[in-house]
């Protein structure tokens, strides 16, 4: 179901999946899930009904604001690129949607975060900002980088990073300067790579065409969302 929810006076409209009160009765933990560049589409809202048929009540959300859809990948390219320029915005639209579901009625007030290529560096930022409502976050072959690093002491939340060892998008070097401040920081973060996984590995449409290093890859898909559950039945305790 459609989910409107506000980020100052930015509009946003996600997809609300419940879990069934028959199997899972009352209020339950809630987890975000963070779209890819190409906006709020297929890909995350299926992940979405995925995480309520686990007991979760999960929202897809909207990070472009007014569901945006890029026309095309340049244009996905360029609405990223405005985030990832503005980290603070990226963060705070980020945290409206954590806000929003932690209100939810369904929720229990425990809430975590994952998300897809784009969405994995959001959750990232979400984590690296201390934000205290995140018990959790889950980053799917997002890019690791960022100009604002976790600073030591201020990541609260459990951190899962799945990366496609042959990420083109992310290579070792990136990979290992991420794993040198979670140290530094003192992040609990566990980073798994998977060999044979390039870009958008999780993504079943990734086939190539729009880059030869973007592409869907099942075992690691089907792995790394065993991970995800492993993660998130820790964080939720």
């Amino acid at each position: 179901m459609d989910f409107e929810y506000f980020d100052g006076a930015q509009r946003c409209l996600g997809v609300l999946e419940l879990p069934d009160e028959s199997k899972f009765p009352g209020p339950r933990p809630g987890v975000v899930a963070v779209h890819e560049a190409w906006g709020l589409g297929a890909q995350v809202q299926r992940r979405a009904k995925m995480l309520a048929e686990l007991g979760y009540v999960a929202l897809a959300a909207d990070i472009f604001g007014d569901r945006y859809i890029p026309a095309d990948p340049p244009a996905g390219m360029a609405k990223i690129g405005e985030f990832l320029d503005d980290r603070p915005t990226l963060r705070r639209r980020a945290a409206a949607a954590v806000s929003a579901l932690k209100a939810h009625p369904r929720c229990n007030g425990k809430v975590a975060a994952i998300g897809y290529c784009f969405g994995g560096s959001t959750v990232l930022e979400l984590a690296r900002s201390g934000n205290p409502d995140v018990l959790g976050v889950v980053s799917f072959h997002g890019a690791l980088e960022t100009p604002m690093p976790a600073e030591k002491g201020k990541v609260t939340a459990r951190i899962l990073v799945c990366h496609g060892a042959e990420d083109p998008l992310a290579p070792h070097d990136k990979l290992n300067a991420f794993l040198s401040e979670m140290a530094d920081a003192v992040a609990d973060c566990q980073t798994i790579a998977y060999t044979g996984a390039m870009h958008s590995f999780t993504n079943p449409e990734a086939n190539g065409a729009i880059m030869p290093g973007i592409i869907y890859h099942e075992r690691t898909d089907r792995r790394s969302w065993v991970a995800m559950q492993t993660h998130l039945a820790e964080v939720f305790g």
